[in-house]
This record gives structure tokens, C-alpha cells and sequence, in this order.
């Protein structure tokens, strides 16, 4: 039997019942015979980036994330976008690892799910190549109108939305099992 990969999952949603959160739920429901999900949703428990702190003494919360990321066999990363970008709570998080290599050649998935979240999409593949993370155009999913595609309940209402979540997920795994 194939030993399950560990995936750190950020949730870039500072709401408590978003539908990222609800989003990532079915990804880990889809996935659970070969992932091992660990979903981050607190990303309100990092101090404001200080980059001075960063590399000489940063603070324990950010040392604890910085950990997670380095021991997880890949990340995804499930934002939507607030005005046109990504939430500063995601920039703030990514921001405390830019002065470590735990990004670096780090198998990545990014879930945009937003109303529109086109700029959001662009701006954190932007961020995390430059991260050195190692994603590709199949591990990246621009999801729109998403409040429309999932119930209250948490489930996708939304047949294509089904599909693409299934086929990101897939190409995940398949990143996944080519770094191995």
C-alpha cells in the first residue's frame, strides 16, 4: 500500500464559514484515500510581518507555520480575492517565509474561488514562483461565482465544478507522485 502524502492546506479566507473552507472540505472528502490533509485556518494568529523579526528572531506562531510548510509533502493554498487581490492575511503568512527556503521546489496547488478572482489567481502564482514553489498549470484552479456553486451545507451544487475539482485534483496527486 502507497503511504499517503501530507498536504498542508491554507485557507486565505479570514470568514469562519467561507466557502473556501467549504471548498477545501470536498477537495479533502475527494481525496482522503491518498492524501493526508492538514487544513490551516488561522492565519489571523500571525503577528504583522516585521522583517526584521523575520530572520534574526521571528515570533513562535511563525515558526510553527514556517515548520508546517518544510515537514508537509505539499501545499495548496485556497484563497478568494478582496479587491482585486489576495487577502492580506495570506500575503501577511507568505511574507514570514520569503526569507526561508521552505517554499523552494515545495509541490503546490492553488484554489482561487471567488466572484471573479482573476487578479487574485495572477497575483499569487506571481508570488509564488518567486516563492520557488514548483506548480503547474494544471495544479492552479480559478474558480468563479463560487458562492453560487456551493449550498450552505458545504456542498457543490455546480456539475463543472464537480469536474474541475475532481480533474485539479488529480493533477495535484500526479505532481505529487512525480517529485517523489
Amino acid at each position: 500500500m502507497i503511504e499517503k502524502k501530507n498536504i498542508f492546506i491554507v485557507i486565505g479566507s479570514a470568514s469562519d464559514n467561507s466557502t473556501n473552507r467549504k471548498l477545501i472540505e470536498n477537495f479533502v472528502h475527494l481525496t482522503e484515500d491518498k492524501l493526508n490533509c492538514i487544513i490551516y485556518n488561522d492565519l489571523k494568529a500571525l503577528p504583522h510581518f516585521d522583517p526584521k523579526l523575520s530572520s534574526q528572531n521571528p515570533p513562535k506562531e511563525v515558526l510553527e507555520f514556517r515548520e508546517k510548510i518544510k515537514n508537509a509533502d505539499a501545499i495548496l493554498i485556497c484563497t478568494p480575492e478582496y479587491i482585486f487581490s489576495i487577502p492580506s492575511g495570506l500575503k501577511n503568512a507568505i511574507e514570514w517565509c520569503i526569507s526561508t527556503t521552505v517554499f523552494t521546489d515545495k509541490p503546490l496547488g492553488i484554489i482561487t474561488a471567488s466572484a471573479s478572482g482573476q487578479k487574485a489567481h495572477e497575483e499569487l502564482q506571481l508570488i509564488m514562483k518567486t516563492a520557488m514553489a514548483k506548480f503547474t498549470k494544471d495544479t492552479i484552479l480559478l474558480i468563479q461565482g463560487i458562492k453560487g456553486k456551493i449550498n450552505k451545507e458545504g456542498q457543490i451544487i455546480d456539475s463543472k465544478m464537480t469536474e474541475d475539482l475532481k480533474i485539479f485534483a488529480n493533477q495535484f496527486n500526479i505532481l505529487l507522485t512525480s517529485v517523489s
